[in-house]
């Protein structure tokens, strides 16, 4: 008796932490952020690569990169060719890409307005592509309609310096702007996205862009959905004035 119940006693603790981690990479997969290889997230050591030491920043206007994720994920490269068919979230009536391009194209309204240079890109990073700020722009899902929120999260190594500087201000514009709450689950995808790989990726940003991904909301929650898909200059709003104080504290770009 005591030996079955013993048994019973152990399948149920392995049932229980079976369905926490099935939970977790069901969740995980519903993220707007591409799934990651394990071995991508460990970076290369600066000192191998002596370029960076005495890098520059070349001269002109300030400019600044909006990546739509998962617009034109179909013509992903061959490097990338195992992120093909992944469209991230929905909700609404509305696929992720469609709400993100949404949200870009109002950002870069905005920062165009400023004199700043605003490209807009697709799922496939330009060759070692530079600017002063590269966002990665996505919307989350989660099978729990009521998670809400939205997270931000820069490289798991930066050598710019200034990712986390970058990051506090997005959040905080952005959420002045929307008054969406934080979600703290930022995810090893998100860290670890591929468009931050330059030493893994010929499409992938330059080592010295200032970078981070944003999750601007729940597409599957209907109150996030108030903001980020009928509201989408509010979210631009949030992250374009996160982006301007930035440029503003690096002394790249002055606000009259």
């Amino acid at each position: 008796m005591r030996k079955m119940l013993s048994v019973l006693i152990t399948s149920l603790i392995l049932l229980t932490v079976l369905s926490f981690i099935f939970k977790k990479i069901i969740n995980e997969r519903a993220t707007g952020a591409p799934p990651y290889a394990f071995e991508d997230l460990e970076p290369p050591e600066v000192d191998n690569y002596t370029w960076l030491r005495n890098w520059e920043r070349p001269e002109g206007p300030a400019k600044v990169g909006l990546q739509v994720g998962h617009w034109k994920n179909d013509e992903l490269p061959d490097e990338l060719k195992r992120l093909k068919g992944r469209t991230g979230s929905s909700g609404g009536g509305k696929s992720e890409w469609e709400v993100n391009l949404s949200i870009a194209q109002a950002t870069a309204e905005i920062l165009r307005s400023y004199g700043i240079q605003a490209e807009i890109l697709p799922s496939t990073v330009p060759s070692k592509f530079w600017a002063d700020v590269f966002v990665a722009i996505h919307a989350d899902g989660s099978n729990d309609s009521s998670t809400s929120g939205f997270k931000a999260a820069n490289p798991r190594r930066d050598y710019t310096g200034n990712a986390e500087k970058l990051l506090k201000l997005v959040e905080a514009e952005y959420q002045a702007a929307t008054d969406l709450p934080k979600d703290p689950n930022v995810t090893r995808n998100m860290r670890g996205y591929y468009a931050f790989a330059w030493w893994r990726y010929e499409h992938a940003v330059h080592p010295m862009t200032a970078s981070l991904i944003l999750e601007t909301g729940f597409l599957t929650n209907p109150s996030d959905r108030k903001i980020i898909v009928s509201k989408p200059e509010v979210s631009a709003r949030g992250l374009a004035n996160g982006i301007i104080k930035y440029l503003e504290s690096e002394n790249i770009l002055q606000v009259n």
